[in-house]
């Protein structure tokens, strides 16, 4: 698998303008870790913003953290 393409990704409808995406990737190093990504995106008009988002890697013996902000 390409690290480049997750191995899993939701999506549900919070409201009307609001979606709760789960998205899994391989590790980068390992790819027998995972980064498992959530976003809380919002329609505003014609655009879409991310509102919220949390990343949590999980290591090949299964143990979690949460990874650091991300810069645009």
């Amino acid at each position: 698998m390409s690290p480049s393409q997750p191995k899993a990704r939701f999506y549900t409808r919070i409201n009307e303008q609001d979606y709760l995406g789960v998205t899994v990737w391989p590790g980068k190093a390992d790819p027998s870790a995972e980064v498992i990504a959530i976003q809380l995106r919002r329609r505003d008009g014609e655009n879409w913003e991310t509102v919220g988002r949390l990343a949590v890697y999980r290591s090949p013996d299964g143990s979690y953290s949460k990874l650091p902000e991300r810069k645009e």
